[in-house]
This record gives structure tokens, sequence and C-alpha cells, in this order.
């Protein structure tokens, strides 16, 4: 499927792809043919399949696809939206600002599921040496508020007691036929600060960062497939705010997140889309 080399370029040149292969009249994508593809496989499963190099089976690729839409938008005030509005605000061009957005993510915003994961599995490296989940929770707790590494990534929200979205992940994932060794652990975690003397009154529950980090590992997905599946999830709600700057808003306005309210639909439920 490769294409011919040009006249006089060597063929040590030549290097290999096993993503997408085009030649005329005919697109694979890891072996499928793109046409057969699209309306047949959701989305998610599309996605799964770029990443991974297979499709998921149903219960994975239904699991997938409620991850990509727990994380689909953060709302007004994280920063990797104010930067994609400040950027339409200045005139840029709306990929220009979801780029922006994307940029927006690090080590504060955007990270915290890869460095879960890694939490989740020095605690489980621990209870393979013998130690209870519940024992190897508390080892890990107890290093990180004498580090000072309190909230650890993955617990903890600015609004929720009890995030909606690690609910429905949760639920979702238990219907699974996979080892849930990263749940367990991950709620071990969330136990073991709960009755530490030290963060005595304060809540640290699951956020959907930490739920999203345990899922992917329990179904084997590497923590940089994880990653990548919350930075494409991100992009529509980026999107979405970059289109609304543009159509809402003044040019070179002073964007302050503190000041916004909310004027959509009240809550409304789901229409049955299954008939």
């Amino acid at each position: 499927m490769a294409p011919p080399d040009r006249p006089g370029t060597p063929v040590r040149a030549r290097w290999a792809t096993g993503i997408t292969g085009i030649e005329p009249n005919k697109i694979l994508v890891r072996g499928y043919r793109l046409d057969d593809l699209m309306g047949r496989v959701p989305f998610g499963d599309a996605i799964y399949l770029l990443l991974t190099g297979e499709l998921p089976t149903p219960s994975i690729g239904r699991l997938v696809d409620a991850m990509l839409v727990s994380f689909i938008d953060h709302g007004a005030t994280p920063p990797s939206t104010l930067a994609a509005r400040n950027a339409t605000t200045t005139g840029a061009s709306l990929r220009s600002a979801v780029a922006a957005g994307v940029l927006g993510f690090g080590r504060h915003h955007g990270g915290d599921a890869l460095a879960c994961r890694d939490l989740l599995d020095k605690g489980l490296a621990g209870a393979r040496q013998g130690r209870s989940m519940a024992d190897a929770a508390t080892v890990l707790v107890e290093g990180m508020v004498a580090g000072g590494e309190i909230p650890p990534p993955g617990f903890g929200h600015r609004y929720h007691t009890t995030d909606p979205r690690v609910t429905r992940l949760l639920q979702i994932a238990h219907e699974l036929e996979v080892d849930q060794q990263y749940t367990r652990m991950i709620r071990a975690v969330e136990h073991a600060l709960s009755r530490h003397p030290a963060l005595a009154g304060r809540s640290l529950p699951i956020n959907v960062d930490g739920a999203i980090a345990a899922v992917c590992g329990d179904v084997g997905l590497p923590p940089e497939v994880a990653d990548a599946l919350l930075t494409i999830s991100r992009v529509p709600g980026l999107a979405a705010h970059a289109l609304e700057e543009e159509r809402r808003e003044a040019p070179m306005r002073v964007i302050d997140p503190t000041s916004h309210h909310y004027d959509g639909p009240s809550a409304r439920k789901v229409p049955d889309r299954r008939k």
C-alpha cells in the first residue's frame, strides 16, 4: 500500500505506519475499510480502534463512550476554556481557539488522570507484596499526608462532594466482566483519606479524573491512551465555548470567569433513542 518512491529516493528512507493505508479509491484504518466503518461503528469505537489497533467489544465500547461524554465540558471557568474564549475574542479562528484550549492543559489541569494512574499502580504494587488493599491504600495516604501531597490526583472537587459522573461511570464499569483491581484500589484510597486524622472534616471524594484512571486500568488501556481519550473528549466543549463567544459576546472583551451565569435550558430528561 506504500506509494512508489520518487526517483532517486533511497530505499532506507522509507518508513512504515500501521494506522491508515491509502490507495486509489480505498482507505484502510487499522485494516478496516473506512467506508465500511461509517454508519456502522460509533465514534467512540472508531477512536478506540485508532488508539489501540482493534475495535472494542460492545461493552467496552459503551464504557469508552461514557468516558468521552463524562469529560465533554467542564464549564466556563477552567483555564482551557478561558484560553479558547480569550483566543476567540481576539478574532482568532475556531481551530486556533480550540488549539489554544488544548494547549491550556497541564500538570494541574488535565493531568490528574495520568498522575492518579501512577498513584494506583503504586498502591497495587504494595498489594502484590502481600498487603491488603486497605493497608496498601493507608500506606499511600500516610506518605501523601507526610509529603504535603493533599489533595492527591483524582480526588477532591471544587463543587461536588459526590461527583455524579463518577457514580455513573463506575456503575457502567461494574457491569463489565473485567478485573476491577484499580477500582477497588481507588475506593480503598478514598476510604483511607476519609479516616485519616489529619484530614478530618475535609471532603476528598473520587473525581472524574480518578474514575477514568481506574476504569482505564481495569480494561487494560495504557495510561497514555487514557490521556489521549481525555484530550479528545474536551475538544467539542472547547469548540462550543469558542462558537458561543464569537456569536454572543463583543470582540476584545476582558473575560471575568467569576461573573458568568447559566441561561441555557433547565434540567430535562434524555430521550429514549433506542426506538
